[in-house]
């Protein structure tokens, strides 16, 4: 038995699609996290199975769901994601004899509805589909991740993932995620002069030149540049909590 997990808050643009590439699965799970629009009420259309529960990080909202899921196996899908029927061929097909307990799927990662085939954006493999009683759930505050005890998989086929609709929704979501990066982070990077001049820029080098972004035209110059921009916020946000400590 499959069952596909979906987290989301607020996501009434894209969690019907995204449910309806799940349809082939067993079981659906969707815990949302208080959605103020029509998440919920979009959501209860596809599968009886959904949560309603305060937020309390990503981490939370995962393990919640892993434990309210049924299936043997858990296919995670985030809600801005679309599982293509490739994809659930290779999966359908993968696990009616495997020794893995777990499989990296890659992403397709959409910016402004452009594929994005460098910067380090592609084939940026995730690991979301596992045994669900062989899965641990990273405690980071974001950009959390999934774990199995044994040996993991590659699929060939990707996740669409439309993760950038709009210049200002990313930048908000940035800026957003920076916040708890800093919060996490403080601790371990001392945040300096010469690291807030630097590291930006050998951040954006990275992705531009050296990881190809140069040659995505226009949308890699922006993706490193948003890159770039991700850093510096998280740079500074990191001194500021650093040179409160001090005072």
């Amino acid at each position: 038995m499959i069952s596909a997990l979906v987290i989301c808050r607020n996501e009434e643009k894209n969690i019907e699609e995204c449910l309806k590439s799940l349809a082939w699965t067993d079981e659906i799970v969707v815990v949302d996290a208080e959605s103020t629009d029509e998440t919920m009420s979009l959501a209860i259309k596809y599968t009886k199975h959904v949560y309603e529960k305060k937020w309390q990080g990503f981490s939370e909202q995962r393990k919640f769901g892993v434990t309210h899921a049924q299936g043997d196996w858990i296919l995670s899908v985030d809600a801005d994601e679309r599982c293509t029927d490739e994809l659930k061929d290779e999966i359908l097909n993968v696990l009616k004899d495997t020794r893995h307990n777990g499989f990296l799927i890659p992403r397709k990662n959409f910016f402004l509805n452009k594929w994005v085939r460098r910067a380090g954006w592609y084939p940026n493999y995730q690991l979301k589909l596992f045994r669900k009683d062989s899965v641990k759930v990273s405690d980071r505050m974001v950009h959390e991740s999934y774990s199995v005890d044994g040996s993991s998989g590659k699929l060939k086929n990707p996740l669409l993932h439309y993760t950038v609709r709009s210049v200002t929704e990313y930048a908000e979501r940035i800026n957003s995620y920076s916040t708890l990066s800093a919060a996490e982070k403080a601790k371990d990077i001392k945040v300096n002069f010469f690291y807030l001049i630097f590291r930006p820029y050998f951040d954006f080098v990275q992705k531009y030149i050296f990881q190809l972004g140069f040659l995505d035209g226009t949308k890699g110059l922006m993706v490193s540049f948003f890159h770039f921009y991700t850093k510096l916020l998280l740079y500074m946000k990191i001194w500021e909590l650093q040179n409160q400590k001090n005072k």
